[in-house]
């Protein structure tokens, strides 16, 4: 197994966690938004990660194939959770029974994911920056 390896495993959790901070960040964008129609008010969005493994048949040595593995977003669902109804006849985007419909959101969970998402690509990077160095110490040995 080549050691550069590393790299595209610890590259693909950095593309996956940016894909899960930035449907977070949309989510947030759109929590308070309201619509007349609850078939088009906004719904919650969530990655769905998928491990991926090395290619069968690549390596006889299972060590080698779990040094394979990786992750990748394999879609975006939609939450089905009914959106939220408001009484608010004032309003501009209110039905003809004065309500309005707001998207399924909830802030709370969001900043939760969105906290363990930053927390997840960090380790990413410390995973990184580690093998960098040990790849520069291991280069320095020969001196």
């Amino acid at each position: 197994m080549s050691s550069f390896k590393i790299f595209d495993i610890v590259g693909s959790g950095l593309s996956a966690q940016s894909v899960r901070l930035n449907t977070v960040a949309s989510n947030l964008a759109n929590a308070d938004s309201v619509s007349g129609d609850p078939k088009t008010v906004y719904k919650a969005r969530h990655p769905v990660f998928q491990a991926v493994k090395a290619a069968v048949g690549q390596s006889a040595d299972p060590i080698d194939r779990a040094n394979g593995a990786s992750v990748r977003v394999s879609g975006i669902v939609q939450s089905d959770a009914p959106p939220t109804e408001r009484y608010d006849p004032g309003n501009p985007l209110a039905d003809e029974h004065g309500n309005v419909y707001a998207p399924n959101v909830n802030v709370i969970e969001e900043m939760t994911d969105m906290i363990s998402a930053s927390r997840a690509y960090q380790d990413n990077v410390e995973v990184m920056n580690t093998s960098k160095d040990l790849m520069l110490a291991t280069l320095k040995l020969g001196d």
